[in-house]
């Protein structure tokens, strides 16, 4: 039975990206709903806050728009606010559902005049889907091919003029051609506990919570840099101080509570310390394998490297070289152990 936004599954990840239905709609509304209210990245807000203001000025749709940056850090969340800034009607959708050009006609001739259209994960969208959004971008036109072989025609269609909103985890993997489209473009960076601290404290405002200074310390430093990690937890946090009928939470009842759920002062989770326990304790300290590495977790190779590796090499933890997975000094340290001395 759920408690209060329900208590997660014993096993289920807290400081993953990916999102349950439930998940998403509690998400949906702790989002600010313009910039003033958005928390962090000052100078992407100040450069798009000009875009933004120029365009109203012009009376025209804004420039295109590309938002990078890793999972949670708010991108989806600012093509809302663009929407809602720009007075537009706002259409989702995203790369991997548009698979052939005619999925992507069918959606920008449906556009209505200033719309905005967010497009998350961009990168994965089909090669002749993009090829499609290179004219509708810069002309909005796009031509439409009727028939097959020597009798196919080609149908030109006008659009109404409407702003893209792309987003991704991963612009190394999109082609020039359509960066260079985009008239602003937008990297996210990851938050610092005090920014952190500020989007909890807004959060636990909507949602009637009393937390102490000390407390929202505590959560914003194991949410890993991210806003959306950060609310997840304060939603565990309430959870557990309504479950134990307590309703002014410190940092003790902060840290009892997200150490339930195994997610210790640095934000790792079990996965985390199965891959750093792994490499020292089994491989004593490495090179070893990526493949290797995670048959001694019981994992799939793409789960260590794409959900634990890239946060234990951003806090130093883990070196890739090579011959393969390292544990740097400072993962020894997590673990209370001591550093091998380097040859």
């Amino acid at each position: 039975m759920s408690i209060a936004g329900g208590a997660d599954i014993p096993g289920q990840r807290l400081v993953a990206t990916e999102e349950e239905p439930e998940e998403k709609m509690i998400e949906a509304a702790l989002r600010p709903k313009n910039l003033d209210d958005f928390v962090g990245q000052k100078r992407v807000r100040k450069q798009l806050s000009l875009v933004l203001e120029a365009s109203k000025m012009r009376g025209r749709s804004a420039d295109h728009v590309l938002l990078s940056g890793p999972p949670g850090l708010g991108k989806t969340t600012l093509a809302m606010i663009i929407a809602a800034e720009m007075e537009a009607p706002l259409r989702i959708t995203s790369g991997p559902a548009i698979q052939h050009s005619g999925d992507l006609a069918a959606i920008l001739s449906s556009l209505t005049p200033g719309e905005v259209l967010f497009l998350d994960e961009i990168h994965r969208m089909s090669r002749p889907a993009e090829e499609m959004l290179y004219m509708a971008m810069e002309d909005f036109r796009v031509d439409i091919v009727v028939g097959k072989g020597a009798g196919a025609t080609s149908i030109p269609l006008d659009l109404p003029p409407f702003t893209l909103v792309g987003a991704t985890t991963r612009a190394g993997l999109l082609p020039g051609p359509l960066r260079d489209r985009f008239g602003f473009t937008g990297h996210l960076e990851f938050y610092s506990v005090e920014e952190l601290e500020l989007v909890l404290r807004r959060s636990a405002g909507l949602m009637d919570m009393r937390i102490s200074t000390e407390g929202f310390g505590e959560i914003a430093g194991r949410s890993r840099g991210t806003p959306r990690i950060a609310n997840r937890l304060l939603r565990r946090v309430r959870d557990w101080a309504l479950v134990n009928g307590i309703d002014d939470i410190n940092a003790h009842d902060a840290a009892s509570a997200l150490d339930m759920y195994e997610v210790d002062s640095r934000g790792l989770d079990r996965l985390d310390r199965d891959v750093l326990e792994a490499l020292i304790h089994k491989f004593g300290g490495g090179p070893v394998g990526l493949s290797t590495l995670a048959i001694a977790v019981g994992e799939e190779t793409e789960t260590v490297e794409s959900v634990a590796e890239p946060y234990l090499v951003r806090e130093g933890m883990v070196g890739r070289t090579p011959r393969g997975r390292v544990a740097l000094p400072a993962a020894w340290e997590h673990l209370g152990l001591e550093a091998p001395e380097m040859a």
